[in-house]
C-alpha cells in the first residue's frame, strides 16, 4: 500500500529534513507541502493524505487549530520545538509528538506507530489514536525559551520542578529555568516511577533525592542542596518508593 504524505512546516529546512528522513521509505509518497496553517487545512480536504507531518507554530493557523478545524483523528505526527502542547495534541488524537530537534531513530519510531494505526480498520482508528503508547505519550525532554533561544532539558538533568504563580521553576544542575506551564501538565507527561509530586507546589526526580528528614513534617534534600517540603499526601506517595 502506498502511503500519501503531506508535509506542513513554515521552515523550508524543516521540510527538507522530513524529506530526507522519508527517503528510505519507498512506500511513502510525498504528495504536497504547505508552509502555513490555512493552506494545510485546504490541502487536507483536497489531497486526502494518509499521513501528515504537522508543525504547531505556523502563520495564519496553528497545527492544533488545523486539527480542530479539520476534525482529523488519525495519521498525524506533530513536529514542534515546544513541548507544552503535548497533552492537547493527544487529546486531538495525534499519533506522535516529535520534539525538535529529533533524530532519525526517533522519527522512525513515530512512522512505525503511524503505520500501525493506518493498518487498523477504519472504525478502529479513533480508538487507537486516543490511546497512545507510553513510549509516545511521555515526553523525552523539556523545551524552555531562554534569551530568545530554545533550551532542551533532558529529564535526567531535571532535579525538581516548583510551581510559582503562572510558571514552573525547573531546577537543574547549575541553574534554574522558568517556564509558562502548570505543574500538573508537566507531571502528566513524566514517568511516575521516576518523578513524584510530593507537594502541591513541588515535583521531584527520585534519582536526585539524597536524603529524607522525617518528623512531624518531612523535608527532602536534593542533589543541588534544595530542601523540598513534603505534604501528607506526598508522604503517602513516597513511602512505597523509599527503602525501609
Amino acid at each position: 500500500m502506498t502511503i500519501k504524505a503531506l508535509l506542513v512546516d513554515d521552515e523550508p529546512l524543516a521540510r527538507r529534513l522530513l524529506r530526507e528522513f522519508l527517503r528510505p521509505h519507498a512506500d511513502i509518497d510525498i504528495i504536497g507541502e504547505c508552509d502555513n496553517g490555512a493552506d494545510a487545512l485546504q490541502a487536507l480536504g483536497e489531497l486526502t493524505p494518509d499521513l501528515v507531518f504537522l508543525d504547531i507554530q505556523m502563520p495564519q493557523l496553528t497545527g492544533l487549530e488545523v486539527l480542530e478545524l479539520s476534525r482529523r483523528d488519525h495519521g498525524v505526527i506533530l513536529t514542534t520545538a515546544y513541548d507544552q502542547y503535548a497533552l492537547k495534541a493527544f487529546d486531538l488524537h495525534a499519533v506522535d509528538y516529535l520534539l525538535k530537534p529529533f533524530s532519525q531513530a526517533r522519527f522512525e519510531q513515530a512512522v512505525s506507530q503511524a503505520r500501525k494505526q493506518l493498518q487498523q480498520p477504519q472504525a478502529g482508528l479513533q480508538q487507537l489514536a486516543a490511546q497512545p503508547t507510553l513510549a509516545t505519550a511521555r515526553l523525552e525532554r523539556i523545551a524552555v525559551r531562554d534569551r530568545q533561544q530554545t533550551q532542551l532539558i533532558a529529564f535526567d538533568q531535571l532535579i525538581s520542578a516548583e510551581a510559582q504563580d503562572d510558571y514552573i521553576n525547573l531546577h537543574t544542575p547549575g541553574r534554574s529555568y522558568l517556564k509558562t506551564q502548570r505543574l500538573s501538565e508537566l507531571e502528566a507527561g513524566l514517568d511516575p516511577a521516576r518523578f513524584v509530586r510530593v507537594h502541591r507546589s513541588w515535583l521531584i526526580n527520585l534519582d536526585h533525592l539524597r536524603a529524607v528528614e522525617r518528623g512531624a513534617s518531612w523535608v527532602l534534600l536534593m542533589s543541588d542542596g534544595q530542601r523540598v517540603p513534603v505534604s501528607r499526601s506526598g508522604q503517602e506517595r513516597l513511602r512505597p518508593l523509599l527503602p525501609d
